[in-house]
């Protein structure tokens, strides 16, 4: 994943999805966590095989906003289950994510191409319930930008704020009013620019560093 680009989705934190698949008595349950370090994503991964200790098979996946992404077929034929639960988590757009399907074997086997649709049917089930219920959050680009503002000229700047598509997130009432503000990566441009005009040239606003948020 290119971390330069404008956004991604994510799974809410605290969440997790569950999908499940079966077939010729084999079930696949694939369960979806959001993490923000390989670290968390192991942690994950292990609670997940401690609930399900009995399982023939527990196949992790993940990504991260950085670009880092790992799998593994955990015991299952080279390729027939990690790339798959992966490339459900590519093609639905989503980072800062791990995935673990579960596999308890029904005593048939079901071939490379079987043991491929049942982990991507079980991983496009979880994702499909993170969907459905509102747990997927789109992850923005956003810069923060500080103003210190007169008190007299407090309602037109929050207008502007509104105006260049930014939100004000929080206001600090002292000698002068200090404004808290958040706009998508490149949008802060404009409002800057404005405020700039409407100080008589006077730099009133300090602009931070971009970073992912929710916006």
């Amino acid at each position: 994943m290119d971390q330069s680009r404008q956004g991604y989705k994510t799974l809410a934190a605290g969440i997790e999805a569950v999908g499940e698949f079966e077939d010729r008595r084999s079930r696949f349950i694939a369960q979806l966590a959001h993490v923000e370090s390989e670290r968390e994503a192991e942690e994950f991964i292990e609670k997940v095989r401690a609930r399900h200790h009995d399982a023939r098979h527990n196949v992790p996946a993940w990504i991260l906003s950085d670009g880092r992404e790992r799998c593994s077929d955990d015991g299952e034929p080279s390729r027939t289950a990690g790339m798959p639960t992966l490339d459900v988590l590519r093609g639905a757009g989503l980072a800062d994510v791990c995935c673990v399907v579960t596999r308890y074997f029904g005593g048939t086997l079901l071939g490379p191409g079987g043991l491929v649709r049942a982990y991507t049917a079980a991983t496009q089930a979880a994702v499909a319930d993170a969907e459905d219920n509102g747990n997927v959050v789109e992850m923005m680009l956003v810069t923060p930008v500080v103003c210190q503002i007169p008190y007299s000229a407090f309602d037109r700047v929050q207008h502007m704020v509104a105006q260049a598509g930014g939100h004000v997130r929080d206001t600090v009432f002292a000698e002068d009013v200090q404004l808290t503000c958040s706009f998508k990566a490149g949008e802060e441009e404009a409002f800057v620019s404005a405020l700039t005009e409407f100080a008589n040239g006077e730099n009133l606003c300090k602009v931070g560093e971009p970073r992912f948020g929710q916006f």
